[in-house]
Parts: structure tokens; C-alpha cells; sequence
């Protein structure tokens, strides 16, 4: 059923944008975002929650189709990762936060509205793919409980954007649907402690072109 809501909601604004004007606008946009991970494992080498934001950079290029309704489809490169306490002792007496960060390619498709001729609403899917990972972090565990970083996530956009003359300015939440981390367990419940998702805040200045 969301797939579905998702799809027409798609589909309308992209008839609404066309029917409206069929203005294209292409741009270049930058800026940086504050990632965290989040996870509910507790235990042995287990993650815990750390509320700090990590600091990454995106940057990549954007189309626009429509103007009052339109649809943005982008292509982005952004360092994303967090910090995580992991326990060392079976005791749960000794642990260390570990702070990565790895490079991803992303690919959000973006519908909305413009309220005004300045102010922008925008939600959609984004789909992320892992391009470099942080090797350093791997070496925090042992092989036995070594998480794999997951080659491709699935999440979601949502924010508000300002049009001032050529210059766009974005504000926007990002979560993840799926983990950032895939576990290959044979035990289920073992797998789900390791489950961890990310969300970040992200802050971007794009020019049209």
C-alpha cells in the first residue's frame, strides 16, 4: 500500500508539473549534513546508542520539472556514518564509541509545491548506494561479529527548500528504511541486536543554471 500511495503521488505531481508549464530547471548543489546512527543491540560487542551527530559533505547536480508542482530528481555524493559505543567485555563493563564515516551515492527522486514564488515543500524516496566504506571500522570487531556495511539502503527525504533568484537553499530529514549494517546470522534474534539505522539532518546551497 505505500508503494503504491508513493507511486501515485508520483505520478500526480509529475502530470500536475507538465500541465502546469513545462519549465526545466537544471543546478548544481552543495552542502553538508549531521548523521547518526541509530540501533537498539545491547550486549557482548553489541551497539549502543550514541545521541551525537557526525559531520559529512554532499554535493552533486539536480533537474527540476515544473515550477508550481514539480518533481527533482538528483544525483548526490555524500559522506554519511555516526557514532556507536560497542561492548568489548562479556561483562559489559568495558566499551568505546567508535566514529566512521564512508561515501555513498545518492539518488533522491523529490516531489512538491512551491508556496509563494520563494518558499518549496519536498518529500520523496531516496535510494543510496555504498561506493567506499571506512575500513578503520571493521577493525573494532572480531571477524566472528564483524558487521558488513549494506551495499545499497533505501529511505526517505522530507524538507523545505527556499528559491531566491538562481540561488536554492535546502533544508531536509533523511531516514533509512533498511539497516546500515547486514548481519548474516543464522539466528534471527542475534541479527536484529546488531540491526542499526541511519538518519541525518542536511543542509545544502544549490545555483540554476
Amino acid at each position: 500500500m505505500k508503494n503504491l500511495i508513493i507511486a501515485f503521488v508520483t505520478l500526480l505531481s509529475v502530470n500536475c508539473a507538465f500541465a502546469q508549464n513545462k519549465k526545466i530547471t537544471t543546478g548544481i548543489k552543495f552542502g553538508a549534513n549531521l548523521s547518526q546512527i541509530k540501533s537498539d543491540g545491547k550486549g557482548q560487542a553489541y551497539f549502543e546508542n550514541d545521541e551525537t551527530r557526525s559531520v559529512g559533505f554532499t554535493g552533486g547536480v539536480f533537474a527540476r520539472f515544473g515550477n508550481k508542482f514539480f518533481i527533482q530528481p538528483e544525483i548526490m555524493i555524500s559522506t554519511k556514518g555516526g557514532k556507536l559505543t560497542v561492548f568489548e567485555s562479556a561483562l559489559f563493563d568495558t566499551k568505546k564509541t567508535i566514529d566512521y564515516r564512508s561515501t555513498y551515492l545518492d539518488f533522491p527522486v523529490l516531489v512538491g509545491g512551491k508556496i509563494g514564488d520563494v518558499v518549496r515543500l519536498n518529500v520523496g524516496p531516496v535510494a543510496t548506494f555504498l561506493i567506499n566504506q571506512d575500513g578503520k571500522f571493521k577493525d573494532n570487531f572480531n571477524e566472528e561479529n564483524e558487521p558488513a556495511f549494506s551495499k545499497a539502503i533505501l529511505g526517505y527525504q522530507a524538507g523545505v527548500g527556499f528559491d531566491i533568484g538562481r540561488i536554492n537553499l535546502d533544508m531536509r530529514y533523511e531516514g533509512n528504511v533498511n539497516d546500515v549494517f547486514n548481519i548474516d546470522y543464522n539466528d534471527q534474534q542475534t541479527a536484529s541486536k546488531f540491526a542499526a539505522k541511519g538518519n541525518l539532518f542536511l543542509f545544502t546551497v544549490g545555483f540554476a543554471f
